[in-house]
């Protein structure tokens, strides 16, 4: 459904994409995860025709970017990442507005956003630009779908989003893959790697890894530990000048610590803290997540 070949892309002296090639198979959710800045925005530009890159190829439902971009605009859905409906118009006027774009009607589709149009019914009088984080980012979803596209592009869709409405905006992405919709999507949250079908880790305009987020995590080699103490400042700059461990990097309430090939013990770590004069140490062995991966296989690019 998507394919993009060694693309790169610069804004001046700004690198935006380095040699980026990837592939979506029809009907699977694919992650693109990585940080701000990273290049997701500019990626989705291109394959949906808003920009061109500056080197490579790339093809959306076989139509390549630069000479079929009119094909690929009638059979793609793009939602991005700042609310860009019509504030002034109600719910109901932004939604037909679309529909009329691609010469449709909201009667002729409704069965595709009906599931999430519903959510938002009772306030489709209401101005766009007064919604709340979460009704505002169903209306562009269901504006991204009116037409019904075989591809969908969300750029950071759940960015400023309560939780809730967040876990809510992924049941609804499982019921369009269900419907035969390909959807790619781009999020700085880590946690929301686990709900894709493959993901892309993305750091300065380079793919990293392309892989099920299972297999990504079953690929980190090193043991991990969180550890904890009364001044947890001077933890971190205590473990980081240990040069026994691999990678270390804040975590929530806690630091977590790479040591390559389990050549540590834990008893051996906190003699070392004692030294420095840390109390009330924790240490517990974890299991990595995709955030540990990324920063285990980023470090060379982020440090």
């Amino acid at each position: 459904m998507v394919k993009c070949i060694d693309l790169h892309k610069s804004y001046g002296q700004t690198i935006a994409l380095q040699g980026v090639s990837f592939e979506v198979n029809a009907g699977e959710i694919f992650g693109i995860i990585g940080p701000d800045g990273a290049g997701k925005t500019t990626l989705f530009r291109i394959l949906t025709t808003l920009i061109l890159a500056n080197q490579g190829s790339a093809t959306v439902n076989g139509f390549d970017v630069v000479k079929e971009y009119r094909e690929i605009r009638k059979c793609v859905g793009y939602m991005p990442g700042r609310f860009s409906l019509y504030q002034d118009l109600t719910v109901e006027e932004n939604l037909e507005f679309f529909a009329t774009v691609f010469n449709t009607t909201v009667e002729e589709n409704y069965e595709l956003i009906k599931d999430i149009y519903q959510q938002i019914e009772p306030f489709k009088k209401r101005r766009a630009g007064k919604l709340s984080g979460g009704m505002k980012q169903k209306l562009a979803l269901s504006c991204a779908l009116i037409h019904k596209p075989t591809v969908l592009f969300l750029d950071e869709p759940t960015t400023g989003v309560d939780p809730v409405s967040r876990k809510e905006f992924w049941g609804m992405l499982k019921k369009l893959k269900a419907q035969g919709i390909t959807i790619l999507v781009s999020t700085p949250y880590m946690d929301e790697a686990s709900l894709c079908d493959r993901i892309a880790l993305i750091q300065k305009g380079k793919f990293l890894s392309i892989d099920t987020p299972q297999n990504i995590v079953n690929q980190y080699k090193n043991q991990l530990w969180a550890v904890r103490s009364m001044n947890m400042s001077k933890l971190l700059n205590d473990l980081r000048s240990n040069k026994s461990f691999e990678n270390c990097f804040a975590f929530g309430d806690s630091h977590h610590v790479s040591i390559e090939n389990k050549k540590l013990e834990i008893k051996t770590l906190e003699e070392y803290l004692l030294k420095c004069g840390h109390t009330d140490i924790e240490i517990t062995e974890i299991q990595p997540t995709i955030e540990d991966c990324f920063m285990e296989i980023s470090k060379d690019t982020t440090l």
